[in-house]
């Protein structure tokens, strides 16, 4: 059997230089927000025939006119998505479009949109997430009868999900990868994933706990070898078609796919690799601590 909280304080390591990378790219370049965040203009149109998204997009940002998503709306219908357009720059769009495709277009809306995620919107997302994260810890340290279990599933779903916006920053000031409404479907499905994950290896950890007994760090280690195929398998499956997604879903879901890719791939790392490994690291300092009576006395100072 493969020791593997043998090198715990190494997978911790990797999984801080790369929050530690991310940290970075947050504080150094923020964020490039979407039209959710911003606001922008939305531009309908229908087109003779129908034509390629991803091909339309680079030739409108190669003569200047940044498009945020191109949405099919209708058998030769398309919705695009810009920054806020004054009505004059809106027609040179048009103009653009016609000597792209080399035809006529027509242009059956144009609106200029506010924010549709606000303020209040993101207070609440906040609030409505720190509620769930309590209640996660809560009822996990409930079912496995310690907060050692409780505390290091969240910890492991934090790292998930900080390691997601980190990489969303980086994506941002070298591929002008937008945050959007996308974005955070695949951040909250991300939290899920992780969570779900970690729990399995946890009711193995359980299991062998009532059958068995014995050093928590060699009932990780067994549950850990024992679960990794099941994790594995899982996990490649969804990363095959969030490849797939990225390499012909087109530049709608494009950004979309590659979030849940490295959600995905976080949080197959996080739960045999972070969630435990904090486990193990949890029992082994309340063990110290209880065999030398520190608590006891730094109650008594």
């Amino acid at each position: 059997m493969i020791k593997w909280m043998k090198y715990r304080f190494i997978y911790l390591a990797v999984s801080l230089f790369f929050l530690i990378f991310g940290a970075y790219g947050i504080i150094k370049w923020g964020f490039k927000l979407g039209v959710d965040f911003t606001g922008g203009a939305v531009v309908e149109y229908k087109f003779e025939n129908s034509v390629s998204t991803e091909e339309i997009n680079n030739k409108l940002s190669q003569k200047g006119f940044p498009v945020n998503s191109i949405q099919k709306a209708g058998i030769d219908n398309y919705l695009f998505r810009f920054p806020p357009l004054e009505r004059e720059e809106k027609e040179k769009v048009t103009l653009a479009l016609e000597e792209i495709l080399g035809s006529s277009v027509k242009e059956l809306r144009f609106e200029n949109v506010g924010p549709s995620i606000g303020p209040e919107l993101i207070r609440k997302t906040v609030i409505a997430m720190l509620l769930s994260t309590i209640v996660i810890l809560l009822w996990v340290a409930l079912q496995f009868k310690s907060f050692k279990f409780g505390t290091s599933a969240i910890l492991a779903m934090f790292h998930d999900s900080l390691i997601l916006i980190g990489s969303f920053s980086i994506l941002g000031h070298f591929f002008n990868t937008e945050v959007d409404f996308l974005f955070v479907t695949a951040l909250l499905t991300t939290l899920s994933f992780s969570v779900h994950d970690t729990i399995v290896v946890y009711d193995r950890i359980r299991e062998y706990q009532k059958k068995e007994g014995g050093l928590l760090k060699d009932l990780a280690d067994r549950a850990v070898s024992e679960t990794m195929v099941r994790s594995l398998n899982n996990s490649f499956t969804i990363l095959f078609m969030l490849v797939a997604l990225i390499l012909l879903g087109g530049t709608t879901v494009r950004w979309f796919a590659v979030a849940l890719l490295i959600g995905t791939i976080a949080g197959t790392y996080s739960s045999p690799f972070v969630a435990v490994s904090l486990l193990v690291s949890f029992d082994e300092l309340n063990s110290y601590l209880k065999k030398n009576n520190i608590l006891q006395k730094i109650l008594k100072k």
